[in-house]
């Protein structure tokens, strides 16, 4: 983990104490050390990070600091569209796809003065919750390689855990940046759907398919969800919602806040040392607010909507190359082969239902607070030595994270304890839509109050 957060150096390189061609060349130096172990890069961009690098300490030293980014070094998702640095999602099937523009989030990280290290490794076409299914090669976490890293984001959570980051821009449908953040013991945000825009973001799912950063702390995701969230004209899911100041917001306090605890469904059947370090969380938040509360929802199970957009994306390209998929992606591309039109319509309508029913969550709370995931990282030879074991244990981990993706929900992952073995443990915290303000002020509080 990296000595420094974004928060203490962007206030150092300003005042020009330390050089972001330093900050990059100590993070480079990192990767290359510690990265063939962990597999968390596809495309490791050291040229150009350090071009970038040397163009921010140029204009920091001429007084034209931009933020509190501004050369700071940062990963992207293999899934995110880099002008000119291919984009894999993970796949044969683009092993050397280079696209001529920026996605959207990257042009904003750019114009924040933000250092691009790379491209992160994935479950391939982040259609999966282990990345152990990736033509690049397994994700290992760095807190006990022997252990999954999560997905579909594995590489950015383990980059960012392992320090070879400041922070990394993952995407999240079921719960895959919140996953990896939990099993790697980082913090992840899933931000509202609309919040950011995920034009230039290739596909799994685009009704349910979430930007959003990975970073060390709680203040550090803010300051990266800042740079990014707002509105994109050009992007059809996006929102033209105000953004909070969410570092401002930050001290405000939490003394004021409601949370409510949903025990059916996101508390059954936890491990058991997830279950201590949990209600041990909930003892200390209790402690912070005015008021901790049991609250009952029914959490949304049909995959309807995943299936069969991401069917609609891929189907050339299953018709055309089968053979340049995984075999597991390539099934579960193919399991939406057969959702009628009528099927997919009724479905997408109830999502639209859900996602207002969700408004009513917070009629009497203001955040939502559950385990991230109800078991730690599985071990990685458990999940390969039985080919059936992957798909249960995936659907098993995003248990807990998925329906936030249907409600659209913002939703957090912050470090709360360790197994006896050190595996991390995270909890997630989730609040109404467009309120990142709030989840991110009980994260801090929670994260400071634990230390």
């Amino acid at each position: 983990m990296p000595i420094e957060t974004i928060v203490e150096l962007a206030a150092r390189l300003k005042r020009k104490e330390v050089s972001p061609l330093e900050l990059t060349r100590a993070c480079l130096d990192r990767i290359e050390k510690l990265s063939p172990t962990l597999n968390a890069f596809i495309t490791i961009s050291a040229d150009s990070a350090l071009a970038e690098a040397g163009v921010a300490e140029t204009e920091i030293a001429r007084g034209e600091w931009r933020g509190p980014l501004h050369g700071i070094p940062i990963a992207l998702k293999d899934i995110i569209d880099t002008a000119g640095t291919r984009t894999t999602a993970g796949s044969a099937l683009f092993e050397h796809r280079v696209p001529t523009e920026d996605a959207e989030v990257v042009r904003r990280l750019r114009q924040a003065g933000a250092v691009i290290l790379g491209k992160n490794n994935l479950h391939e076409f982040a259609y999966g919750g282990s990345s152990l299914v990736s033509f690049f090669g397994d994700v290992r976490n760095p807190r006990d390689e022997g252990h999954i890293a999560g997905g579909s984001s594995g590489g950015s959570a383990a980059a960012v855990a392992a320090g070879l980051c400041y922070a990394a821009i993952g995407t999240d449908t079921a719960g895959s940046i919140r996953e990896p953040a939990a099993l790697c013991g980082c913090v992840g945000i899933k931000p509202t759907y609309g919040r950011v825009s995920a034009r230039g973001v290739i596909p799994l799912s685009w009704s349910l398919d979430h930007v959003g950063p990975l970073a060390a702390t709680v203040s550090d995701a803010a300051i990266v969800l800042q740079a990014i969230a707002g509105y994109d004209p050009l992007d059809p899911g996006s929102a033209d919602v105000p953004v909070t100041d969410y570092a401002s917001a930050l001290l405000d306090g939490v003394k004021n806040l409601r949370v409510g605890v949903p025990r059916k469904h996101f508390y059954d059947d936890l491990n058991e040392e997830v279950r201590v370090v949990v209600e041990q969380a909930l003892v200390v938040i209790g402690k912070l607010v005015a008021d901790v509360r049991e609250v009952h929802i029914e959490a949304p199970a049909d995959r309807t909507v995943q299936a069969a957009e991401s069917f609609a994306y891929h189907a050339e390209n299953v018709a055309r190359k089968p053979e340049l998929y995984q075999p597991e992606t390539l099934r579960r591309i193919r399991s939406g082969e057969n959702i009628s039109t009528a099927q997919y319509i009724h479905r997408r309508r109830e999502l639209d239902l859900e996602r207002r029913k969700a408004q009513d969550f917070f009629a009497d709370v203001d955040l939502l607070v559950t385990p991230t995931m109800p078991m730690p990282a599985p071990a990685i030879a458990d999940l390969k030595k039985d080919s059936a074991a992957l798909r249960p244990a995936e659907l098993a981990l995003l248990r807990n994270t998925r329906p936030f993706n249907v409600w659209g929900l913002p939703a957090i992952s912050v470090p709360c304890g360790f197994t006896k073995s050190g595996l991390p443990i995270g909890l997630q915290i989730a609040g109404a839509h467009w309120r990142e303000d709030l989840v991110f002020r009980l994260a801090q509080a929670y994260e400071l109050a634990k230390l």
